[in-house]
């Protein structure tokens, strides 16, 4: 367990925050299949301030969990400090994550995300302002540097510690890079060696393997999964065998489109068919990936107005799935 406060603990293998994807009903999946934290999407502090109901709607917990970590946005201190002065009085918010590194163009050119990393002194006023408004555990998020071949997270993170972080997670990649590449471990290993806080490890952990050689290699406390779980829930589940020693044995494909079918129900409760169909359609092509006729069947479902369409196209796929030889891409 990570030790975040006199009162909170967490524990080591967590859910990133990923805008538009780690939604109410994915983080109760999620939370399902062993995720021991899962964070909300990227919320807008400003937002917040002006009382954007469809913003505040970001802070809901699943029917399952009972306590959630936010992740706010933003770049003046005074508004993040007063959002987190009014979660105060709400004990399931087990605490506030400030993000340092979205690489999102619309984001960085406000001074918000990855851009606070060039500018380490608004980085720290706004720790410092947060931590002094609220009790709960205040971390942040950030990667290896803003710009390509230009490390500044040894630094940053120094800097964070110094302003009342209680725990950092850095991702191994410059700001530049978005996602391609690979994932530096060698970074987050030396920040781990420099700071006395937690240090959550962040970046290609798509495999139980994955994390385990995260946590060796870098000697973090804990990992964070992203684009891992995408279509693949189960992976909280094979990382923590990987961790125990115990064996695991991957979902079969009707194991997988099962779970896609019940997020897909869980979508529409929570969202309501028009927005729940549209919003599950990125979901399923994570689901599908690597199924006979998958590309076929992601045309199909992209064009359902139904859930009991979508449905439809889900049961047909899976019958497709143990006939030797056949569907459309065998053809």
């Amino acid at each position: 367990m990570i030790q975040l406060n006199e009162s909170v603990q967490i524990g080591p293998v967590l859910m990133a925050p990923l805008a538009g994807v780690t939604d109410r009903t994915f983080r109760g999946i999620l939370t399902e299949q062993g995720a021991d934290l899962t964070f909300t999407e990227m919320v807008s502090a400003k937002a917040l301030h002006y009382q954007n109901e469809n913003t505040r709607q970001l802070l809901r917990l699943a029917p399952n969990q009972s306590t959630i970590a936010v992740q706010l946005f933003g770049s003046d201190p005074d508004i993040l400090a007063e959002i987190a002065a009014s979660f105060e009085d709400r004990p399931e918010i087990l605490l506030i994550d400030i993000n340092m590194g979205c690489p999102a163009p619309k984001i960085v050119k406000n001074g918000e995300g990855s851009a606070l990393m060039l500018d380490p002194e608004r980085a720290q006023a706004i720790l410092r302002a947060v931590t002094e408004r609220t009790t709960k555990p205040v971390t942040c998020k950030f990667r290896r540097g803003y710009s390509m071949g230009q490390e500044t997270a040894l630094d940053f993170a120094l800097r964070m510690e110094d302003a009342g972080a209680a725990m950092i997670t850095i991702h191994g990649r410059f700001r530049d890079q978005f996602y391609s590449g690979t994932s530096d471990r060698d970074i987050i290993r030396r920040v781990k060696q420099a700071v006395r806080i937690p240090v959550i490890g962040n970046g290609d952990i798509f495999t139980g393997r994955d994390a385990r050689e995260m946590l060796e290699t870098t000697g973090c406390d804990g990992i964070m999964v992203a684009r891992g779980a995408l279509g693949n829930p189960f992976i909280f589940q094979e990382i923590k065998a990987a961790l125990d020693g115990r064996p695991y044995e991957r979902p079969s494909a009707r194991e997988i489109l099962a779970m896609a079918a019940r997020h897909l129900t869980g979508a529409i409760e929570d969202m309501g068919e028009f927005i729940g169909v549209r919003e599950m359609r990125k979901h399923l092509g994570w689901y599908l990936k690597g199924m006979r006729g998958a590309s076929h069947f992601r045309d199909r479902m992209n064009r359902a107005e139904t859930g009991e369409e979508v449905i439809a196209l889900l049961t047909e796929l899976e019958a497709l799935q143990s006939v030797p030889g056949s569907g459309p891409e065998a053809m």
